[in-house]
């Protein structure tokens, strides 16, 4: 009995060390994934050919149970306290978020994302998704308080800020001359990618995000 009491912590330790390796093998198999933003130029079947935003053409292959959203333009007012939205924007000096897109989620997709981090939309730009928690209208434009799991930002947007929202759509808005945006196509090893959504500006708009 007393053999088996002292074994028991290198037991526990060889256990803790197979554990984290088995971890660290889960998280390096899983595949690397790209944004892309551009206009589909072809479609064949589930094969989606983009040109994206810097001219590089990429081919997609879209699953079968892909789930495709429309991205269409709403107004100001529809931000809310209690909204979940996402803002793309630029730091100020004072810390503020001034916007240049926002788009607001279906109470489905609420949490998706959630939080600040950069963003590419332009250099140097962030994204934060999070809940409006008030919304007062200034003279530069609308402030808005967002709040998030690890904390908070106040966000600033102009007059003239394009304001978005996904509505539910279908693979036949997947046709030539649709602009998209896919946040994240899965590459896998033999280099070609593949998306499980896609995100297609509705009434010829092209997603802002």
């Amino acid at each position: 009995m007393s053999k088996i009491f002292w074994l028991m912590p290198r037991l526990l330790a060889v256990s803790l060390t197979v554990i984290s390796v088995s971890a660290s093998l889960t998280w390096a198999q899983q595949p690397p994934t790209v944004r892309i933003r551009g206009t589909i130029e072809a479609v064949n079947g589930p094969l989606v050919t983009v040109k994206s935003r810097e001219g590089t053409e990429m081919k997609v292959s879209v699953t079968d149970n892909a789930a495709v959203f429309g991205v269409a333009k709403t107004a100001l007012s529809e931000i809310k306290p209690g909204s979940y939205i996402g803002v793309s924007a630029m730091a100020e000096p004072d810390g503020t978020q001034k916007a240049f897109a926002v788009h607001i989620f279906p109470e489905s997709q609420r949490g998706a994302a959630e939080g600040f981090r950069p963003w590419d939309a332009r250099p140097n730009s962030t994204m934060t998704n999070a809940t409006v928690a008030e919304t007062v209208a200034g003279t530069g434009g609308q402030n808005i308080l967002v709040k998030y799991k690890d904390g908070e930002k106040k966000v600033v947007v102009p007059p003239d800020t394009p304001i978005v929202t996904f509505v539910a759509g279908d693979k036949s808005e997947l046709k030539p001359g649709a602009k998209i945006i896919i946040f994240g196509a899965m590459k896998k090893d033999d280099g070609t990618l593949e998306a499980n959504r896609v995100n297609v500006g509705r009434d010829g708009i092209t997603p802002p995000m």
